[in-house]
């Protein structure tokens, strides 16, 4: 599966201090289960779980708050990212596209938000 196959380094950043990093990650299968999620009428309820077949179940975790969205993983339970607002993850969704297309593949694999 294409999605397998496109890795890229994932950071985590809070307030300018490195929090996460995964130098292998699968950033196009998170791209486009996270755009699949975007779209879901009910994603404004539910938070998301990144279910992949390359990375370890809840490895990523984004859930509402009062202030917004955070992100986190079931291996660093203690640690939430600030809330963010609903764009920043639209944003990020739109990077991993422009980078796919940057590396000479066609991204429409990954739904458009």
């Amino acid at each position: 599966m294409l999605l397998l196959d496109i890795e890229a380094e994932l950071t985590i950043w809070e307030e300018g201090k490195l929090v996460w990093s995964e130098e292998a990650f699968p950033v196009a299968e998170l791209a486009y289960h996270l755009a699949l999620w975007l779209q879901n009428p009910a994603a404004g309820q539910e938070g998301f779980e990144l279910d992949s077949m390359q990375a370890d179940a809840g490895l990523i975790r984004i859930v509402g708050s009062d202030e917004g969205w955070q992100i986190g993983s079931n291996f660093t339970p203690v640690f939430w990212t600030s809330p963010v607002a609903w764009d920043v993850l639209e944003q990020f969704d739109r990077a991993v596209r422009e980078g796919v297309a940057a590396m000479g593949i066609e991204p429409s694999f990954i739904p458009e938000v």
